[in-house]
């Protein structure tokens, strides 16, 4: 078997076959009974426009429409028998930092999670790999062999380059769908210039951010004189890592850019899941996506 011109080696082939038989209890009791209250949102598709009727929400009326006939009407939309759900999952080097597991060992596991709910549930799943460019695309199908192709592919991937362009796959991931869709976007979004890009696509997708960080990006531990390296460019730095301001001034800048990024999601208007290396993650991605049925069932 080969995915990207490479051969997939048994190896990968067993732990594509661990992480399904690990994530099983997961993904049954994580989206049982609330899959389709989770992503209710974007498994719509217009309908027609009729004539307003008493207890009709007001947020549905086409006011074009309306104005025409002097009437007011609303548009009408039936469910989607199924959904699409693509996976946009960031392999660049900074990912490969964490312990005690890697930022993207965690979000391969993330998205074989997402890949084997949509598989549960009859939908279509795909990803879309990337680093510097768009490095693999896995074009949406049904299925659990499909869903299991995906996380094969994102086992085997080694990508060929260390830099991040979340940019350009966001960009990409718009044009590759196209009709309202779920997108999961897996990475520790330490990239720049991606929040218009975000905004597009979230304007016409329904978009939920999965982040991944390690807490020592956070704080410092208090170990002395240390080189860090960039994971992406490979600058080293010496720093004094015993000095309390240089770790102040440190995690400062690590919450501003937490901060940021909060800001840059929110104001693009999609749901956000932060998850660390150092503990597990199916509580807080059930926290958030229970929250998210909740506010759609209101």
């Amino acid at each position: 078997m080969r995915t990207a011109g490479r051969l997939v080696s048994p190896e990968i082939l067993r732990q594509v076959r661990r992480i399904e038989l690990g994530t099983r209890r997961l993904v049954e009791s994580l989206f049982s009974g609330e899959y389709r209250s989770v992503f209710r949102g974007q498994g719509i598709e217009f309908a027609e426009t009729r004539a307003y009727e008493q207890g009709d929400d007001y947020r549905a009326i086409d006011w074009n429409v309306s104005a025409r006939m002097g009437y007011p009407y609303v548009k009408t939309f039936v469910e989607e028998r199924e959904l699409t759900v693509l996976l946009v999952v960031d392999r660049s080097g900074s990912l490969e930092f964490g312990h005690p597991v890697a930022k993207s060992k965690l979000g391969v596991e993330v998205a074989a999670v997402l890949a084997l709910a949509a598989a549960r549930h009859n939908d279509r799943v795909g990803a879309v790999i990337f680093s510097e460019a768009i490095d693999h695309v896995v074009p949406p199908a049904k299925g659990r062999r499909h869903a299991l192709r995906v996380i094969r592919d994102l086992l085997a991937f080694e990508p060929n380059a260390k830099g991040t362009n979340l940019a350009a796959a966001l960009a990409y991931s718009a044009k590759l769908l196209r009709h309202r869709s779920i997108v999961a976007i897996i990475s520790d979004f330490r990239a720049a210039n991606w929040e218009q890009q975000l905004k597009r696509l979230s304007s016409k997708h329904e978009v939920v951010a999965i982040s991944i960080e390690d807490p020592r990006e956070v704080s410092l531990p208090d170990c002395g004189w240390m080189e860090l390296e960039d994971a992406e460019t490979g600058r080293v730095v010496l720093v004094d890592a015993s000095n309390p301001a240089f770790r102040l001034e440190a995690q400062m800048a690590a919450e501003q850019a937490r901060l940021r990024r909060a800001r840059a999601l929110a104001q693009a208007k999609v749901d956000h899941v932060a998850l660390r290396t150092d503990r597990p993650y199916a509580q807080d991605l059930h926290r958030v996506f229970a929250e998210r049925a909740r506010r759609l069932r209101r």
